[in-house]
């Protein structure tokens, strides 16, 4: 290996949808190694299989192809390799897709796909063996759509040795796109676990694009230029140790602020984060600014991974439709729930006529009333209301009833009824998740190229002697002080989810005042703020090494995704929620806090 080698990965997509200039960007510095990309997501993988089953040269994130084919010289020129999860459900037809781009050009790459993730084809084995959600212990049901693995990095490793210039695969872990090429090129063994997690770390904190760079910020006010926000740029060491950066002359912010809260998204127990490759201890991870928009990441752990896959599978659960109505004038709060009301009970009413069952959900918010903050709302009685009606049904026929019946809002019930948003809401499907595990041997996962397939080899042959870490104590001081601050004088924090669980890392952002922060900031403390939507049990870590504390709101997301029925289905902003909380402090604390604004 070549002593001082250091690696430049960047990545260009965070999900389906993502701004399309990313690439460009990232190509353009003439600073990378390695372009890689992070297409998919529980729902996007019933959206694909939707997409094959009409078309069969679908299935796949075509986003992927129309932003690299622009860039197929400069990546020939340049050498960068390029790995994207944009595969999907038919990661086949992707790569065809880009042959034939790369084809018009005159240019020749060796692309590789990875497949064996897509389970589909063993639905009947698992409704035999009547597997269990994760969660819920439910049986899956009939109506399941897509069935996938979460793959590691194991094959996209082996691709490049067998010389791919381009690697496509379905779905695999986040972290894997980038943990692979560390492995390619430090020659890092299946049992280095502390160099997997750290590479894996360095996945986790690029794999959801700009929101490592400044992105989704407690301080977003410190941050410039949106319109143009860096990408994020890792560059790796052979330790595992990595510096976080951006392209020059791009807008955003890197800090250990923003690190930070990538660092914590979307994770739940930091001592023992499960990966197909690895079990990640992050509780003593440093990140350090080195420079001006650079951080420096080190000090993960890492242990034997389990010998089982996460498989995700989505299923229609009937149908679902959302009107959203702008009304305005005096008391318009009351106003938009008597009409929401009466739109209801006069739909249910018209359904039992027709001998059709009632909805088998329906939700009312009334957006500009901080109802996403239940009872901690600070209601301004407003002047004008967004009022939102959501509700679900197992025939599409009853749906589009109240669909029909939400316009009569505007002539025969309450005043002010404004705008009826986006027209007669429309009748989508209501996709929900299904997760479960699988004995990694009982996948078999496989890598084509040059018009071979070469089956990938998962050892599975060790003890990983799995283990959660303990959760910060009940039993605190508590001790009171005088004078109390917001939380966010004190801290950064950032929330995402996890089916119908949600995360909130609360970083300190001075070591010092960590105390105040666990002192009030607890499971019990959270469990009860959050009392409107956290319907399990809360969990708290502590993160010793950012002076940070984790917490997992379990059942806390109506469902999760597209089968809630709430505001914030994903927990954006429960972080941002938070940090209004007010958090008792010693009087000098609180004179320095409140003098600095």
């Amino acid at each position: 290996m070549e002593e001082n080698k250091k690696i430049k990965i960047g990545c260009a997509s965070a999900f389906w949808g993502d701004t399309n200039d990313a690439a460009a960007q990232l190509v353009n510095s003439e600073q990378i190694d390695y372009l890689v990309f992070d297409f998919l997501a529980e729902v996007t993988m019933s959206i694909l299989a939707a997409a094959k089953m009409k078309n069969s040269n679908l299935g796949y994130a075509t986003d992927f192809v129309n932003q690299t084919a622009p860039l197929l010289s400069k990546i020939k020129t340049q050498g960068i390799k390029v790995i994207s999860n944009a595969g999907g459900i038919n990661p086949v037809a992707c790569r065809e897709a880009l042959s034939k781009e790369a084809d018009k050009q005159g240019l020749k790459f060796n692309i590789a796909i990875v497949e064996g993730d897509n389970l589909f084809h063993k639905k009947e084995n698992f409704f035999e063996g009547k597997i269990k959600d994760i969660d819920t212990n439910s049986l899956m049901p009939e109506s399941v759509t897509s069935i996938n693995a979460y793959l590691g990095a194991e094959p996209i490793r082996k691709a490049l040795d067998e010389g791919a210039d381009i690697i496509i695969t379905g779905r695999c872990v986040d972290s894997a796109v980038t943990l692979a090429p560390l492995m390619y090129e430090f020659g890092w063994k299946s049992n280095d676990y502390d160099l997997l997690a750290a590479g894996s770390l360095a996945g986790h904190i690029i794999e959801c694009g700009a929101q490592c760079n400044g992105g989704n910020f407690t301080d977003w006010h410190l941050v410039e230029d949106f319109d143009n926000i860096g990408f994020p740029i890792i560059e790796v060491d052979s330790t595992g140790s990595f510096t976080v950066f951006k392209p020059d002359n791009t807008g955003g912010l890197v800090s250990f602020g923003t690190v930070a809260e990538q660092f914590l998204y979307e994770i739940g127990d930091p001592g023992a984060y499960i990966l197909p490759d690895v079990t990640c201890d992050f509780r003593d991870v440093s990140i350090k600014e080195i420079e001006k928009d650079k951080v420096l990441v080190s000090g993960a752990k890492g242990k034997p991974p389990t010998n089982t896959y996460k498989v995700s599978a989505t299923y229609l659960n009937g149908y679902r439709t959302q009107a959203s109505v702008v009304i305005g004038g005096i008391d318009s709060t009351k106003k938009a729930q008597i009409t929401a009301d009466a739109i209801l009970k006069k739909a249910s009413r018209m359904l039992k006529d027709l001998g059709i069952q009632d909805f088998t959900d329906k939700k009312v918010s009334i957006i500009g009333t901080e109802t996403m903050y239940g009872d901690n709302s600070r209601n301004p009685n407003p002047r004008e209301v967004l009022l939102r009606i959501i509700a679900t049904h197992p025939q599409k026929e009853a749906l589009v009833l109240l669909s029909r019946e939400i316009a009569q809002g505007s002539t025969g019930m309450t005043p002010g009824f404004v705008n009826m948003l986006g027209g007669r809401p429309s009748v989508s499907p209501s996709i929900k998740l299904f997760s479960f595990l699988i004995p990694k041997k009982d996948v078999r996962s496989s890598i084509n190229i040059d018009k071979k397939s070469i089956d990938i080899f998962i050892d599975d042959n060790y003890d990983s002697n799995f283990q959660t870490t303990d959760e910060v104590s009940n039993e605190v001081e508590n001790k009171s002080f005088p004078n109390e601050v917001p939380l966010y004088k004190l801290a950064f924090a950032r929330s995402g989810d996890k089916g119908d669980h949600s995360n909130i890392g609360v970083i300190s952002r001075k070591p010092e005042n960590f105390f105040y922060i666990k002192n009030h900031l607890t499971s019990q403390t959270v469990k009860k703020y959050f009392s409107h939507v956290a319907k399990g049990e809360v969990i708290c870590w502590e993160v010793p090494g950012i002076h940070a504390l984790n917490f997992l709101l379990k059942n806390s997301l109506g469902g999760g995704g597209m089968a809630s029925l709430n505001i914030d289905p994903q927990g954006k902003a429960y972080a941002q929620q938070l940090l209004d909380m007010m958090i008792p402090v010693p009087k000098e604390i609180y004179n320095e806090l409140i003098n600095r604004g």
